[in-house]
């Protein structure tokens, strides 16, 4: 057997590549300290020398893990599940690459081979007969060359006259209210079409789903467009829309299709069980379709794979006119990835991954019927009373609602058991959730907040289970709702049976949180007002928890700069003192992009959380800050005059002295020598500085009686009344039951919750003496607690003496405390 020598060392460069990939993958995985100071990341000149291809794939690995190496932080997002399928994905793009180099003619022959092996496939699999096949990058450009190859087939003279004979009827095409995001806008850009030739189709409102596309009422728009002078040219439907994967009644609509000569194309996930042996009839009615649109690479986690369309046309001159087949060889190459993965996994292997992606979307859905305040998606919206409609426009509607077989046998309209994308969402009425009060104002939000909880359940299972591939949608009647969609992520993820299981865990255990934080919503709010306007409650209906509230500080005399700053300063510094007290409950700032600045926003709590607790310790604990903040600020004032008063005082004192020694006492030699010969007998003036009355006093009175005033102790000051059992937890009943809801509605006002705050301020501030008085000096010690100069504005004053003088006095000055 002959062997490619290049055709070898291909396959074994891929070897090494990713060999050389894998292993710096494992090393960053297993924490290996490994830090390249490089400048890798900064655009640079090229080397004059080559580098070998080990050199260049290291330096290939930084840039894609070189954010994480700088954060050094855990990686929050998994790399795909690059499997044996995907190496010879990978493979494929590299002899793409060496095939393309070959003569022209064994170019011309391979290419047909592997365009002609892999269109029989995909056409055979998906049971899509006598199809052809166009293979492409971006899976929205199958159906813009659809659309070229419908408008050259419809104007016969577009070819030689162009735009200008779409003047005399406008083409329209027709899209579903649940297609995706921007797909008509795109159409239109690469066709060169008014965005007017786009016609929106709503879904049902009545009959069926609310996502299908409203069958009657499409047939009511094409008659009116007719009518017009327009031309329907194209219907582009879903077999499983991108947001909660819905069928559209694809019989219906090819049978409306055929009725005014236009082209159907089917586009969505729910067209991989075509593949199955038992395909639902809603499903199975897409092979009747002109063209759909294939995602094999995500559905069989296949890197790097191009989406394919199938499509039947008998004129291939239209085809190569529209670009659906091209003469180039080099292009055809494209399918050759996908052409080598599908020899790999061979026709069972495709089936098995498909199959198993569907048991894992049934298996959850199950399990998620027996979970309380957990709504599922159904497809079957409850009929509603009819009002302001004829009796024959709603039996009408509903004909036109149901998928008729060629058989004539009538089916159902879709279950949510047969649609692989399971959406489901919490949901508690919180008008009978709550546990309390009035709730008028409050229900008015109430999808708002329901949004805003699923958003953070969808966010934490995602965190907890990464291989589920769980992630949010935002849907126009649900709302936000969970999504999980095995048929893209279980291949690319490798979601087994296990992550499911572990996914409905996770999920019982968030839900009672949810549900207890739902029901304590009203109550926090109630309290909340209760403790007005010191608190103030944010209404931020966005915020995924008990509630947001802020701390207003009484603003008289300040201005509106300052009073926002006070603001600012005291909810930060509160925000502090909550993140460190011994609880379970999360404190914030909030969201980052929230409409609410200076805010605390209280995360999900359970059952057992005492509202009433939480807020007044929120309270007390901005009142001690804004108290304190105050206290400085006075106390500044105050220093600041006692030590004028104490200079001013000192001053006098000198000057008596010098008036009552007389001039000899001060001179240097003389004094000394006067001093020891007749002694001079002073008396001791001291003074002391009483922070909390701002006065300076005589000492006179301690040293005549030798005692000192005695002080409050701070050990003795009154303690928080409640009462907590060893091990519980701030903020917890004890002995909360399952019907501890309704509770905390019922709980009195609790004993104001007074805590021990105790400032001690001591300081020694020494003033300059006068020259002529050297051996004199002023010290003013002091100390002080919060409650003793709270208590010195009701009550008198309690003076801080002065110790003995013959113990704590300098000889050489005076002491002032």
């Amino acid at each position: 057997m002959m062997v490619d020598v290049t055709l070898a060392q291909v396959g074994k460069n891929l070897s090494e590549a990713m060999r050389i990939l894998g292993d710096g993958q494992r090393e960053l995985e297993a924490g290996t300290e490994r830090r390249c100071f490089s400048r890798t990341s900064i655009p640079g000149p090229l080397q004059g020398d080559g580098q070998d291809v080990a050199t260049i794939l290291h330096l290939v690995h930084n840039l894609i893990h070189e954010e994480e190496e700088e954060e050094d932080k855990p990686r929050q997002h998994r790399m795909q599940n690059v499997g044996e399928q995907g190496h010879m994905a990978l493979l494929g793009h590299s002899l793409a690459a060496y095939i393309s180099v070959l003569d022209r003619e064994r170019l011309r022959k391979l290419t047909t081979r592997i365009l002609s092996d892999t269109t029989l496939w995909l056409c055979r699999l998906f049971r899509y007969e006598s199809g052809s096949a166009y293979f492409h990058e971006d899976d929205r450009d199958g159906l813009v060359k659809v659309c070229r190859l419908v408008i050259n087939a419809r104007y016969e003279e577009y070819a030689s006259e162009g735009y200008t004979v779409l003047s005399s009827k406008q083409p329209i095409i027709y899209q579903s209210a649940s297609c995706r995001p921007g797909l008509g806008q795109h159409l239109c850009s690469q066709l060169g079409l008014p965005l007017s030739s786009l016609c929106t189709v709503p879904c049902n409102t009545i009959f069926g789903s609310q996502h299908q596309m409203d069958v009657a009422l499409l047939d009511k728009l094409i008659k009116e467009d007719i009518e017009a002078g327009k031309l329907p040219l194209l219907l582009i439907a879903n077999a499983g829309t991108p947001g909660a994967g819905h069928t559209d009644k694809l019989g219906r609509l090819k049978d409306l299709c055929d009725q005014y000569n236009m082209w159907l194309h089917v586009e969505g996930v729910n067209l991989a069980t075509l593949a199955l042996g038992q395909a639902t009839s809603a499903v199975m009615a897409a092979t009747r379709s002109d063209s759909m649109t294939l995602t094999p690479g995500l559905w069989l986690g296949l890197p790097a794979v191009t989406a394919v369309t199938l499509y039947r046309h008998e004129d291939p001159a239209l085809s190569l006119a529209a670009g659906l087949t091209s003469s180039q060889p080099v292009e055809k190459l494209r399918a050759l990835p996908l052409w080598l993965s599908l020899q790999y996994l061979g026709h069972n292997g495709i089936i098995q991954k498909i199959k198993h992606a569907t048991a894992l979307s049934q298996q959850l859905l199950q399990k998620l019927k027996t979970l309380t305040s957990i709504k599922t998606s159904g497809v079957v919206s409850p009929i509603p009373p009819i009002s302001g409609a004829s009796l024959r426009d709603v039996l009408g509607s509903l004909m036109l609602s149901i998928d008729v077989d060629h058989s004539g046998m009538f089916f159902e309209v879709e279950d949510e058991l047969t649609s692989p994308v399971v959406l489901f969402k919490f949901s508690q009425e919180m008008s009978a959730a709550s546990s309390g009060g009035s709730v008028e104002g409050y229900c008015a939000g109430e999808k708002e907040v329901l949004d805003a909880f699923n958003r953070w359940l969808g966010e934490q299972l995602a965190q907890l289970v990464p291989n589920s591939g769980i992630d949010v949608v935002e849907l126009e009647d649900e709302g936000t709702c969970v999504r999980f969609s095995p048929l893209l992520t279980a291949a690319v993820l490798g979601t087994q049976q296990e992550d499911v299981e572990d996914l409905v865990e996770k999920l019982s255990e968030l839900v009672p949180v949810m549900s207890s934080t739902m029901c304590l919503r009203q109550d926090f709010r109630e309290e909340t007002h209760r403790h007005s306007p010191s608190l103030r409650y944010m209404e931020e209906l966005s915020w995924p928890g008990l509630g947001a509230v802020q701390y207003k500080p009484q603003a008289e005399g300040m201005d509106e700069s300052r009073t926002k700053q006070e603001l600012k300063k005291i909810n930060a510094e509160l925000l502090k003192k909550l993140q460190d007290l011994d609880t379970d409950i999360i404190f914030s700032t909030g969201p980052e992009f929230g409409t609410e600045e200076d805010c605390i926003f209280v995360s999900m709590v359970t059952e057992d959380v005492d509202v009433s607790e939480l807020v007044d310790t929120i309270a007390a604990l901005g009142r001690d800050i804004e108290e304190s903040g105050r206290l400085l600020e006075n106390m500044t004032e105050v220093v600041r005059k006692g030590i004028l008063e104490a200079e001013l005082q000192l001053q006098k004192a000198n000057e008596e002295k010098l008036m009552e020694e007389g001039m000899l006492r001060q001179l240097p030699v003389v004094g000394s020598v006067l001093n020891w010969f007749s002694p001079v007998e002073s008396s001791i003036k001291g003074r002391t500085f009483n922070l909390a009355a701002g006065s300076l006093d005589s000492t006179e009175v301690t040293y005549s009686t030798k005692a000192q005033a005695c002080r409050p102790s701070l050990q003795d000051s009154p303690t928080s009344s409640s009462k907590r059992l060893p091990g519980q937890r701030l903020f917890r009943r004890s002995g909360a039951g399952s019907d501890s809801f309704s509770e905390t509605s019922s709980i009195g006002q609790p004993e104001e919750t007074t805590r021990e705050v105790a400032t001690t301020l001591s300081s020694s501030i020494h003033l300059p003496t006068s020259p002529s008085v050297p051996e004199e000096d002023l010290q003013i010690t002091s100390e002080v607690s919060l409650e003793e100069v709270q208590e010195s504005f009701v009550q008198e004053p309690t003076q801080v003496e002065a110790e003995e003088a013959s113990e704590e006095r300098n000889p050489e000055g005076q002491e002032v405390e």
